[in-house]
């Protein structure tokens, strides 16, 4: 029964991770088009690649597990990013950096859970695959923190809690899995 509960969580949450690398891809195309300096469009249009490239993996995934994303979800996020994508070149500079920093950083969380779930329903075959794509994550928001630091405004703003060294999401996730299994 926890492992259907574990399948049936990490369904919903691909889901979820699903339809948001669309809309976050969306945003970085309109994102990196906006701002001028070189070395930040060629920066934010790799990001971009690497949330296309998260959601075909993430996309494999759901294939596997006989799972399909969610329609509604999938045209709101398109909406979503596109419409972000067009603001991006009227909000300045500062708001999209941090948003964009704000987001990736729940976004780490997410592919930690659900390396979690994928090891609860039995898919270790995921697991470092979610791991890469969250040490991934974890290198945009690094990214767009460092963005908004350098900001003369974006350092008087509060920030969202800065993430733990990239090395601990495997080592946290490792710990977790041997409490677990002790």
């Amino acid at each position: 029964m926890n492992a259907d509960n574990d399948s049936q969580k990490l369904i919903a949450i691909l889901q979820l991770a699903y339809s948001g690398e669309l809309a976050a891809a969306y945003a970085y195309r309109g994102h990196w088009k906006s701002v001028s300096d070189e070395a930040e469009r060629v920066r934010i249009k790799q990001i971009e690649d690497e949330e296309w490239h998260h959601r075909q993996l993430v996309g494999e995934m759901l294939q596997s597990l006989n799972a399909h994303p969610v329609s509604h979800r999938e045209t709101r996020a398109l909406i979503i990013g596109r419409v972000l994508g067009l603001l991006c070149h009227v909000m300045g500079w500062l708001a999209p950096m941090y948003g964009a920093g704000r987001l990736e950083s729940r976004n780490v969380v997410e592919y930690e859970t659900a390396a979690g779930f994928a090891r609860g329903c039995g898919r270790e075959d995921f697991i470092d695959c979610l791991l890469t794509m969250a040490e991934v994550e974890w290198e945009h928001e690094n990214y767009f923190r460092g963005r908004v630091q350098l900001h003369r405004l974006g350092r008087r703003l509060s920030l969202w809690p800065a993430p733990p060294p990239k090395e601990t999401i495997r080592r946290t996730f490792e710990g977790h899995a041997e409490k677990l299994t002790s």
